[in-house]
Order: structure tokens, then sequence, then C-alpha cells
């Protein structure tokens, strides 16, 4: 459906130039949700503005259900524009207006009848979860209402495609959540398809059928989740895939020993990947091995068949056991850390 495809951009200001994007190329189909992922200034925002133009690529093409939007005339990309939806971090509600007029206003810029208008935003409420604010002003809603009456809005043409700019950056976890499944519903129910852009990756592991990543103007990988969380030799992926830090208990934290000592047992943060599940780890560890073990703590999520995470473990073997544990871990490629001895 969409190919974007070698498409560089780069600003000027003053006697300095910034090249936004390199040579990108980018496939989504139809009817699919695919997240694109970066830290601030990589170039997220200037790839997703180039899709429809508002931002016009130096170089490279976009094709969309067959068409170059770059070889298009204004009143064309125009006509093509309608039937992309676009939705922002910070809303752009109009104060003055309600929120059935809100929804409304792309309706009435296209000159629909005002019963087919009626029709249309008391559906879009309906879709949104929204019938009862219909008559109420922006300024006495929620930021989760405040875009959902965004999504209606940008839903009035009956897009094919919908772009999202950091919509749930300015919520907080419930409400973003909650968006995050009202995009999934529309998805699934209106068959649209949804091109979005985020720097959290849990946003991308809550929506996302596909993702790629940007950083510094270049698309690093592309794929499934699955596939790009399994990427661990790039510096980028790893610094989304190990945000979390996994913090050791206060109570042994208090008495933690960063050299072995006798009494003393390794502290080891281990990182999951796709070849082993937790399961099997921790059985090998007490029916091969017999080593003993205390799990600390888990942070371990499952997409598909794999699962990805971390596990913070207190071997309780002797020496040379908990060797043959780290020695394990090390021939099946697991990633683990002493993080010191109590």
């Amino acid at each position: 459906m969409i190919e974007i495809k070698s498409i560089s951009k780069t600003f000027h200001q003053k006697k300095q130039s910034f090249k936004a994007l390199d040579q990108v190329s980018l496939s989504v189909e139809k009817e699919d949700i695919v997240g694109i992922i970066g830290f601030s200034g990589a170039g997220k925002s200037t790839l997703i503005r180039t899709v429809n133009l508002l931002e016009r690529p130096d170089e490279g093409q976009i094709i969309i259900n067959g068409r170059d939007f770059t070889k298009l005339s204004s009143k064309q990309l125009a006509g093509e524009r309608k039937k992309i939806g676009m939705i922002f971090q910070h809303f752009n509600l109009l104060s003055s207006r309600t929120v059935f007029n809100n929804i409304a206003l792309p309706l009435e810029l296209d000159h629909v009848s005002k019963d087919e208008i009626h029709q249309k935003v008391n559906e879009l409420l309906k879709i949104v979860g929204l019938e009862d604010k219909a008559n109420d002003y922006p300024r006495s809603l929620s930021g989760g209402q405040k875009q959902r009456v965004a999504i209606a809005r940008a839903l009035a043409n009956d897009p094919y495609l919908l772009l999202c700019d950091e919509a749930t950056s300015a919520l907080d976890p419930a409400t973003t959540q909650s968006i995050l499944q009202l995009l999934r519903d529309i998805n699934q129910r209106l068959g649209i398809t949804i091109l979005l852009i985020t720097h959290e990756m849990e946003v991308i592991k809550a929506v996302c059928n596909h993702v790629a990543v940007i950083d510094k103007g270049k698309l690093l990988a592309k794929g499934t989740l699955s596939e790009i969380i399994s990427d661990k030799e790039n510096p980028v992926i790893r610094q989304f895939i190990n945000s979390d830090i996994m913090t050791i208990p206060q109570e042994l934290n208090k008495k933690l020993q960063k050299e072995p000592q006798d009494g003393l047992f390794p502290l080891i943060e281990i990182e999951l990947n796709e070849n082993i599940s937790v399961e099997k780890l921790l059985s090998t560890l007490y029916d091969q091995y017999k080593i003993p073990y205390r799990l600390l703590k888990a942070d371990v999520e499952y997409l598909g068949n794999s699962n990805f995470g971390k596990l913070l473990l207190q071997l309780q073997g002797g020496t040379e056991e908990n060797q043959k544990a780290i020695y394990y871990f090390n021939q099946n490629k697991i990633q683990n850390t002493i993080k010191g001895y109590a």
C-alpha cells in the first residue's frame, strides 16, 4: 500500500545544514499497524510528515496505492490528503467549538450536507465512546477524551490511512492503553492502515504488528517485533529493549559485596532471548546441574512463542557449581551479569 523509496530530507538554518532523513526506504502493507520508533531528533516526525507531503522530501518517492505523491499537482495532492487522517500529540482541537463541531469541521470544509454531517459525527462519537460529550467544549475534557475527539475528527473523511505523531506522549499510562486499544479496534473494525511514531517501546508492544527503528535519519532495522527484539547487536535497539533497570531488593543491596567471599552467593542478572524459555532455564539449573537458587525478580514478556525480558537470580550452590551455571549461560548465548555477592 505504502512504498517509501530512498527519501532524504535536509533542513537548512542560517549557515548550518541538518540531514533529518538519509535514504530511508519502508513498505507498509494494507490494514497493517506499523510503528516507527526512535529517540528525540532521530527523524521520526519528519518521516511521517513526508508520507502526506507535509514535508516534501529532497529526493525519493512516496508511492501510495500506486500513485507517486511527489509527482502530484497541488490540487491532486489536496484530494489525496483528505483520505489520510492524522492525529498529533497535542490534539489541536478548536477551543471555540464543541466536540460535535470539532469532529464535523473536515466535513464542513468538504461541503457535506448538514444531514450527512449529523449522521457521520454521531457514528464517530459512538466509535470513540463519547456520545455523551457531543455538546461539551474541549476545556472540560480530559487528555484522553481530547485525543478521542482528535481521532474521530481524523476519521471523518473515511480515510484509508491514519498517521499518528506521538499520539499518546501527553497521556498517562492508563489513558495511553485505552487510546492504543481504540486504535487497534479502529484498525480491525474499519480496516484502516495505521502508521505511528513513538519513542516508547511499550506503545510498540501494545499495538504494532511491525516496527521500524530510526536513528540519526537512517532506518536501522525493520520487521516484526520479535525480529527487532532479537537483534541484540544493534546498540540503539538494545537501549530500547533494555531501558528498564532491574533493581536489587533493598535488603540485599545493603549487604552486597563486589568481590566473592566465603558464605556469599552471586546475584546474576540474566537477559532472556527467544531461544530458551524461563521454565527451561530454571529447570536446567535445578534438575540438570543440581544448583539451588533464589528467583529474586522477573520481568518477562511473551511475543508469539518467544519470551524476552530479565531475571535476577541468586545462585546458592558451591563455587564450582555456580561456575557451571555461568558456563551454561555463556554456552547458550544467554547474556548474564554478576551484580555482586550476598
